[in-house]
């Protein structure tokens, strides 16, 4: 079959949506990391603004493999962003011009020194930004030794936005904004920090440029965006008529919040559609409560009840009853007011959002690493209503779920997919509840020691965790 390409746009059915171009654009912006997210959510938005405003094409960069970059390459950066909802659609995105793969350094080098270039943005996972665990720029890491070593040809993200801002310092060019895209809290200071602690190791007068000149928004990003496979493949070549081996799919919303620094480049990005606010951190603390608490509580509630996705968990009625509860008596109350942001109206979104059937969201996935989860997800809202007092039965029934899904699977000898895996295994093997809570308190694993100091919280998940073990759903969801 023919592969997608401009050259074969004209033969792709006429509803489905297209860039007004014949050419891959000019570039203004290098992204490191073009996995799928990027190429479903932020080019989506580059590809509308691009309708407007020439200028602003993506050359994608990849530090580690040359798999995506050869596909987009082989269709003229064309490739096919499938909605998957009740009513799907598909669009072909035309955002990216230039295709870098770990080889073409030389290249890449070039391209950040350009003073066309006016934004970097990352995709690179948290652990691409080689931070320590306090969030600081690990200096001991294999890849920023390296990069300190051998500047010229860096294997960091980190290393190479250095490079290029080292050769725009050296030639005079006015520096270009980073913009992290990873849900990283805080990303923006923490990858301006890292960069200048760099920096400072390496070069002392180019930290002070770029604590000088350099900005680096935060950001905060939102689409589920399940993995590409042959059936995506088959489904969109199908509807073209044409093959395309680049294609990402994606839910229908989708939600890009950046720091407004009162910058040319943010404000064409909001022009695009992303939302520009002084005020990430409200975003992130309403969508790491709202969205991700409920999806922990969904996942191991709806594993306990035997479902399997997000979708189908909230098709238990029981279920979905007592997650719109939670958000709305819970969780919302202990968040502070955001500008532009409807908490009542985003309830609504993510109710809709998981209700989707066409998108499968296992929650085996959403349930690992709840060690590390929890605290944020669950353990804040918990905190901020003991602080005044209050009980908030639905996140403690929440946590008691956490509880009994550890015990199942440890008395089943099933594996806890967490870091601290086996030993949440040896401290959920055995006892009623009430042991593995005081256990799990003991060790700091999802709850802090202040626990040990509450009794009536503690009590609380204690009985709702042994009630949700032993299939008693009417207690253990009382709320």
């Amino acid at each position: 079959m023919t592969r997608l390409g401009y050259g074969t746009l004209d033969t792709v059915p006429a509803q489905v949506a297209r860039p007004n171009r014949t050419a891959p654009p000019t570039t203004g912006i290098v992204h490191f990391g073009p996995g799928a997210f990027h190429r479903a959510h932020q080019a989506a938005y580059i590809d509308t603004l691009l309708d407007g405003e020439p200028g602003w094409g993506i050359a994608a960069v990849s530090l580690r493999s040359a798999g995506t970059v050869a596909a987009l390459t082989e269709q003229q950066g064309l490739y096919t962003l499938a909605i998957r909802d009740i009513a799907p659609a598909y669009r072909i995105i035309g955002a990216h011009s230039r295709f870098l793969a770990p080889d073409d350094a030389e290249q890449t080098l070039a391209l950040l020194a350009d003073p066309a270039v006016r934004l970097v943005t990352t995709t690179v996972t948290e652990k691409g930004y080689c931070l320590t665990a306090d969030g600081t720029l690990d200096l001991s890491h294999p890849d920023i030794v390296h990069d300190l070593a051998a500047p010229a040809v860096p294997r960091s993200v980190i290393g190479w936005i250095i490079a290029g801002l080292a050769a725009r310092q050296t030639a005079g060019i006015a520096p270009f904004v980073v913009m992290p895209c990873d849900n990283l809290a805080n990303n923006g200071a923490k990858v301006r920090a890292a960069l200048i602690g760099f920096a400072q190791a390496h070069a002392p007068d180019l930290a002070t440029w770029i604590a000088t000149h350099v900005r680096v928004p935060g950001t905060m990003v939102d689409s589920i965006t399940p993995a590409a496979d042959e059936a995506l493949y088959a489904d969109v070549a199908e509807v073209l008529g044409v093959e395309d081996r680049a294609a990402v799919q994606r839910e229908a919303f989708a939600q890009w919040v950046i720091e407004d620094l009162d910058d040319p480049v943010c404000a064409a990005l909001g022009r695009a559609g992303a939302t520009l606010t002084d005020n990430v951190a409200g975003y992130e603390q309403a969508k790491l409560r709202i969205l991700n608490g409920s999806h922990s509580t969904l996942a191991y509630a709806g594993l306990l009840r035997g479902h399997a996705s997000v979708a189908d968990a909230m098709g238990d009625a029981t279920l979905a009853g007592f997650i719109d509860a939670m958000i709305r008596d819970d969780i919302i109350p202990t968040l502070p007011p955001v500008a532009g942001l409807d908490l009542d109206g985003y309830r609504s979104a993510v109710l809709a959002r998981f209700r989707n059937p066409a998108i499968v969201h296992r929650l085996e996935q959403i349930a690992a690493d709840g060690s590390q989860k929890i605290p944020y997800r669950l353990g804040d809202t918990l905190a901020a209503h003991r602080a005044q007092g209050r009980l908030p039965r639905h996140v403690l029934a929440a946590l008691g779920c956490w509880i009994a899904f550890l015990m199942q699977r440890a008395r089943a000898g099933v594996p806890i997919l967490d870091p601290a895996g086996s030993v949440l295994a040896d401290l959920a093997a055995t006892g009623d509840a009430r042991a593995v809570l005081a256990r799990l308190i003991a060790a700091r694993l999802g709850f802090s020691g202040a626990l040990a100091e509450d009794s009536e919280a503690a009590q609380s998940i204690a009985l709702a965790a042994q009630a949700a073990f032993d299939g008693d759903w009417a207690t253990a969801l009382s709320g």
